[in-house]
């Protein structure tokens, strides 16, 4: 696989792996500008993603060194993990998203083992059994004991404000507030000709909001810190009140599509054309799924229950530990938006949570 595209008109993209992940590789683009070269998103934080980073740039003709500034899409991993080390090889300014940059700073000041207790009750709260919930203890009592590391991610110096330019000489990049994904997720607009003059509105770097051909993960935004988890049997009144995570990407897909671009340029997969398109087979996705739910919800169940009897890329049985968290959150995201639009509701008295469409 080639692992850099030219894309013309100074933008190129660095196919940076993922180690152990099915994406395979983030790509990382390239943007020329009048004060040096400017990196949006940098890959994960691993020796083999860093000299694949290192050597794309080489292969642009540039070194890590030369970097100006990194501009984030969203706060994971994936995407930012690398940020602190261009800016220690460099001197670059890293930009995010306000909300994004909150995540970090509150990731930065939380013990880890925190992570894993909050975790662990919030899978309890959603109604997994208790043979799950205990592997998640029993990892963090594994790794207290042997010393759990702590997990830094470069802190942004800059903020990425929607609706304005970013501070690029000779380029004209608009970020555009897209959440859901994470609660801080940015696109960003290259309102500029496209080289090759295909139809549409500029270029679009899309992290993980557009995808070509598989849905970004969303789920609850929530964390240790923002007391915003599952409700208790006594806190179903309030769910009303609660970010809503689909409910804002459903939105934010919309502004996209009437945007326009000639080109999209997203984080994985490969660069591709009509947004507006792609824009319409994820709303009809999500729509789809939400009656799905609706379905499934002629009786009461929780969060666990719900995410059980979706449909996956696999039988549930086969789903891995992990991605059965990302799952039951995911099942709780889309519980959450029915119960936003009046269509589900919280079982009160119930404890997990359940759920029933109305």
């Amino acid at each position: 696989m080639t692992q850099v595209t030219d894309h013309g008109g100074g933008v190129r993209s660095i196919r940076v792996p993922i180690p152990d992940n099915p994406l395979g590789t983030t790509l990382v683009h390239l943007v020329d500008t009048d004060l040096g070269p400017v990196l949006i998103d940098t890959g994960w934080d691993d020796p083999a993603s860093w000299d694949a980073l290192a050597a794309g740039l080489t292969a642009c003709g540039v070194s890590v060194a030369e970097v100006h500034g990194v501009v984030i899409t969203h706060h994971h991993p994936d995407h930012h993990g690398l940020s602190g080390k261009v800016r220690e090889a460099s001197g670059a300014w890293i930009a995010m998203h306000a909300l994004d940059t909150a995540i970090v700073r509150r990731t930065r000041e939380n013990r880890p083992d925190r992570w894993f207790s909050y975790m662990a009750d919030k899978l309890a709260s959603s109604g997994a059994p208790e043979e799950h919930v205990a592997l998640l203890r029993a990892a963090r009592t594994a790794r207290l004991s042997t010393g759990l590391p702590a997990f830094a991610p470069a802190l942004p110096d800059r903020e990425i404000v929607p609706g304005e330019l970013l501070d690029l000489a000779g380029r004209r990049l608009r970020a555009i507030w897209t959440p859901g994904h994470t609660p801080g997720h940015v696109c960003l607009h290259l309102e500029e000709t496209h080289p090759a003059a295909l139809p549409g509105n500029g270029r679009l770097f899309s992290g993980d909001h557009l995808l070509p051909r598989i849905t970004p993960h969303i789920g609850l935004y929530e964390d240790p810190d923002d007391g915003g988890g599952p409700p208790c049997s006594n806190e179903v009144e309030s769910l009303g009140d609660v970010a809503d995570p689909l409910g804002d990407y459903l939105d934010a897909l919309e502004r996209v599509g009437r945007l326009n671009p000639a080109e999209v340029l997203p984080a994985h997969q490969h660069a591709f054309t009509d947004a507006p398109g792609r824009v319409r087979e994820l709303l009809a996705h999500h729509e789809d799924r939400l009656t799905g739910l609706l379905a499934l919800l002629s009786t009461p169940l929780t969060s666990w229950q719900l995410a059980e009897r979706m449909e996956w890329n696999r039988p549930w049985d086969q789903i891995p530990f992990t991605s059965r968290n990302i799952a039951v959150s995911e099942a709780e995201a889309h519980v959450r938006r029915l119960v936003k639009l009046g269509r589900a509701e919280a079982v009160t008295g119930s404890d997990p949570v359940t759920y029933v469409a109305l």
